[in-house]
C-alpha cells in the first residue's frame, strides 16, 4: 500500500518511504506545561494520533516521540503569577494535557522526554555548534549565526530579511547579526538553571527539540510533525541546528497541521472565545470531540462552532445506531476498511475516510443478510480503529448521551407506538408522540421504510 504525505519542505505530496525499510521514526512537537490544554492543542494532538495509526497498520515498527517542553520562559512567569513552584506547575498541567488527550482517545507515545531530562545533550550540541563556527557566545548567551547556514529559511521559504520583519525580533546589542537566535541564555538565582560552560544558565527553546531527537530518535528522522504556526521559527531553527551539528538532514518529511478558529474568530482569551479542553468536554462526549477534530482536513483550517459539536454527535448517533441493530451478529475480524484507509493513506484524508465510513453505514442499514452484516459491522468498526472512533458500547453512547432526556430503549418503544398508530391510521396519536420526542430533543427520520433517530441537545 502506497503512502503519501504532503511534505512542506518540498511544497508538495510525496510517496513516504521510510529510511529503514519496515521501520519509522516520528517527533511530533508537543506541549509547552505552562496552562491547561486548549482544544487547538487537540487538533494537532489528534490529526497526529491518526497519523500513528495509520503508519502502525503499514509498518512493523514505528517510534512515536512527543516531548514535553518543562523549561521555558512562559513557564516561568506563568508559576510567578499563580504563586507556585514552578515543579508543581509543570506537574499538574502535564497531567492535565496527558489525562484530557487519553480522554479523546490519543494514544500514548512510544517515548515523551522532557527537556530537563536532556540539559546534557542540549549542552553538547551546543558546544559542537560553537566548534563548527555556527554559534558564538556573547555576554553570557550563547546564538546561533544565522548567516552560517546558507539556506536558512528552506522550509517556510522566506528571506532571512523577511523572516526578522515577520518576527518582529528585538535586536539585543550582543547579536552579530539581527536574525541571531539563543541557543542559550543566564539564570538569575531565583529561576531554574543548569551550569554550563558559559555558566548558569538555561536552554532556547529551539534547540531542546534538536537535542532530544537526537537522542531518542538519531540524526536524522523520518517525519517531524507539529502546527503550521511552529513551521517558522521554531521548526526552521530545528533544521539550521540540526544541519549544522550533524552535517545530515533532520528530517526527511514535513508535516504540519492548520489553525482552528472559534466562530470564524482567531481563539484568543482577549475576544473571550478561548476554550479550554477540559472545559468541552463537560460539554459533549469526547468521541463527539474528536470526530469533529476529524471533519476537516488536517492540513486545512478548522472552525469550531456549537453546530459543528453538535452535528459530530448527530453523525456518531447514527453510526451507533447501525451497531445497535446488528448487537446479536459477531463481526467478521477478518474484514478490511478498505475505502477509509485508502482516504487515509492518501495524505490522511479524514473527510473521505468519513464518507467512507458513512457509505457502511449505509449499506449496513440495508444489509439482511447476516453474512453480509457479520462483514459490514466489522469493516465498520475496523474503519473506526483507524479514526480513533466506535470504541464505546451502542447502548451505553445512546443511553448515556440523552442527558436528562429518554433513554435509547424508551425512544425505540415511542417509536415502535408511532408505527403502531401510524398502521392504524391515527395520525394523531403518531404526530403527538414525533412532538413529545422533539421536545426532548429526540428527532425522528423517516426514510426508505424505516425510521432514524438523533439527538439534537438537551431537552427543552
Amino acid at each position: 500500500m502506497t503512502l503519501t504525505f504532503y511534505n512542506t519542505a518540498k511544497r508538495g505530496k510525496e510517496k513516504f518511504e521510510p529510511l529503514v525499510p519496515g521501520e519509522v521514526s516520528l517527533y511530533v512537537c508537543g506541549p509547552t506545561v505552562y496552562d491547561l490544554p486548549h482544544i487547538g492543542n487537540a487538533r494537532a494532538a489528534v490529526a497526529f494520533d491518526v497519523l500513528y495509526r495509520v503508519l502502525k497498520q503499514c509498518f512493523a515498527k514505528v517510534t512515536y516521540v512527543r516531548n514535553i517542553t518543562d523549561v521555558e520562559d512562559k513557564i516561568i512567569r506563568a508559576a510567578a503569577e499563580n504563586g507556585e513552584p514552578i515543579a508543581s506547575l509543570t506537574a499538574r498541567t502535564e497531567q492535565a494535557y496527558l489525562d484530557d488527550m487519553r480522554a479523546l482517545g490519543v494514544s500514548d507515545p512510544t517515548l515523551a522526554p522532557r527537556v530537563t531530562e536532556h540539559i546534557d545533550d542540549i549542552v553538547a550540541m551546543i558546544e559542537t555548534l560553537i566548534a563548527k563556527d555556527h554559534a558564538y557566545e556573547a555576554e553570557g548567551h550563547v546564538l546561533f549565526h544565522v548567516p552560517s547556514m546558507p539556506d536558512y529559511g528552506s522550509l517556510s521559504g522566506r528571506s532571512i530579511e523577511d523572516m526578522i520583519d515577520g518576527a518582529r525580533i528585538e535586536v539585543a546589542p550582543y547579536k552579530r547579526y539581527p536574525g541571531d537566535f539563543v541557543l542559550w541564555k543566564p539564570s538569575t538565582p531565583d529561576i531554574p538553571g543548569w551550569d554550563s560552560p558559559w555558566g548558569r544558565g538555561r536552554p532556547g527553546w529551539h534547540i531542546e527539540c534538536s537535542a532530544m531527537i537526537a537522542r531518542t530518535l538519531g540524526v536524522t528522522i523520518d517525519i517531524h510533525g507539529g502546527g503550521n504556526d511552529l513551521t517558522f521559527p521554531h521548526h526552521e531553527n530545528e533544521i539550521a541546528q540540526s544541519v549544522c551539528a550533524h552535517d545530515a538532514p533532520l528530517a526527511r518529511y514535513w508535516l504540519h497541521n492548520g489553525m482552528l478558529t472559534v466562530d470564524g474568530e482567531k481563539m484568543s482569551k482577549s475576544l473571550g472565545n478561548f476554550k479550554l479542553l477540559h472545559e468541552v468536554l463537560e460539554q459533549a462526549p469526547a468521541e463527539a470531540i474528536r470526530l469533529y477534530m476529524l471533519t476537516g482536513h488536517y492540513r486545512q483550517p478548522l472552525d469550531w462552532t456549537d453546530a459543528g459539536l453538535a452535528q459530530a454527535r448527530a453523525t456518531l448517533d447514527r453510526f451507533y445506531l447501525a451497531l445497535r441493530r446488528v448487537k446479536n451478529v459477531e463481526a467478521d475480524a477478518a474484514a478490511k476498511p478498505v475505502a477509509v484507509m485508502d482516504a487515509l493513506v492518501d495524505d490522511l484524508n479524514t473527510p473521505l475516510a468519513l464518507a467512507g465510513l458513512h457509505a457502511l453505514v449505509t449499506e449496513l442499514n440495508k444489509a439482511v443478510d447476516e453474512a453480509a452484516q457479520s462483514r459490514l459491522k466489522g469493516a465498520i468498526l475496523a474503519s473506526g480503529a483507524l479514526l480513533g472512533l466506535l470504541g464505546s458500547d451502542p447502548e451505553a453512547w445512546l443511553s448515556g448521551d440523552a442527558e436528562g432526556g429518554p433513554s435509547a430503549a424508551e425512544v425505540e418503544e415511542k417509536i415502535a407506538a408511532r408505527l403502531a398508530a401510524r398502521k392504524n391510521k391515527d395520525f394523531a396519536a403518531a404526530d403527538r408522540i414525533r412532538d413529545e420526542l422533539a421536545a426532548v430533543g429526540v428527532v425522528l427520520e423517516d426514510a426508505a421504510g424505516a425510521t432514524s433517530w438523533r439527538r439534537v441537545g438537551s431537552p427543552s
